[in-house]
């Protein structure tokens, strides 16, 4: 059995070693934060989250921890709120005790930090052949946009009632995205799609995007068609959430043609679009879930039972037994 925090800990490894930026940009980014910190004033320093000292992702939190319960049962879904918790609480009075909550998309702390992820898009866009001083000025007013966004949000909801429940609660949003971005990396880059159908057959041969189907939101082509050529492609899978639409026309000037994405909002569709590029959505939830499910594995090895909730298609890669 695994510590609330030895789970965290482990997923934070996890986020770590899938980081499109490297271990080497991840570990750059540690030491700038940690500068950062140094070269706070003392008042300035009560109010800084020293989360982000040793974890590169402040939309990822220990939210509530006992410090002593060994997990033998985790209850994981893709959104934790109210609901959920009193779930957790109601089973464990029907004799289904849940150790601890893991929740994907941020809550608490991590709704608060969702924002400061998105830094390590400007590096994905590097990578891809955008010049890096094209993406940090694409990034910003996104990064400030979705910061006035999450601002108002009553963030501690949630995380206050877990705590008069006694529930234990986690998230873990760019740890896991991570893992799906590592994963469709990977897959795609051996199979080597040439059109939009063949990304679409890759895709789907991927339980968690079958099931999503089922459920009426399987992968689709929301630009191009089944025989466009792919060309260039980016895989927008991670780095806090979706960036601005000013970002497409300049992937498209500097040679990408096609987005292989979870989500797009209409603007950037609309930009898309108009910038004459490619656009494959693999689906949110179930790419969410894809990303759990690669955590979600590595507890299970451990013999910690996983009781999906929130949308998680449950999906297992362990052998059984």
């Amino acid at each position: 059995m695994l510590t609330v925090k030895q789970i965290y800990e482990l997923g934070l490894k996890l986020g770590m070693e899938a980081d499109p930026r490297g271990k080497r940009g991840v570990q750059k980014y540690l030491e700038a934060t940690k500068k950062e910190y140094e070269n706070l004033s003392v008042k300035e320093k009560l109010y800084f989250d020293k989360n982000k000292l040793t974890n590169p992702y402040a939309d990822s939190h220990i939210h509530v921890d006992d410090d002593k319960t060994q997990v033998k049962r985790v209850m994981a879904g893709i959104d934790i709120g109210g609901s959920e918790i009193l779930l957790a609480s109601q089973l464990g009075e029907r004799k289904k005790p849940i150790d601890l909550v893991i929740a994907h998309h941020p809550v608490g702390r991590g709704l608060a930090g969702l924002h400061d992820v998105m830094d390590m898009q400007v590096e994905i866009y590097e990578q891809a052949g955008v010049p890096i001083h094209v993406a940090e000025k694409l990034m910003d007013s996104r990064v400030k946009e979705v910061g006035r966004s999450v601002h108002p949000s009553n963030h501690y909801q949630v995380v206050q009632m877990a705590e008069l429940l006694k529930i234990n609660l986690i998230n873990t949003h760019t740890f896991t995205d991570n893992l799906v971005a590592d994963f469709l990396t990977k897959l795609m880059a051996k199979r080597k799609p040439d059109t939009l159908g063949d990304v679409l057959d890759i895709l789907m041969e991927i339980p968690e995007y079958q099931e999503a189907k089922r459920q009426g939101a399987g992968p689709n082509i929301a630009i191009g068609s089944l025989k466009s050529k792919v060309g260039r492609y980016l895989l927008e899978m991670t780095g806090g959430t979706e960036p601005g639409d000013k970002v497409y026309t300049e992937l498209s000037r500097y040679g990408l043609s096609t987005i292989i994405g979870m989500h797009m909002r209409e603007p950037s569709h609309k930009a898309a679009t108009e910038s004459h590029m490619n656009v494959v959505i693999a689906g949110h939830i179930s790419s969410d879930s894809l990303g759990m499910n690669l955590f979600m594995d590595e507890l299970e090895k451990k013999g910690i039972e996983i009781v999906p909730c929130s949308g998680l298609i449950r999906v297992s890669r362990n052998k059984k037994k």
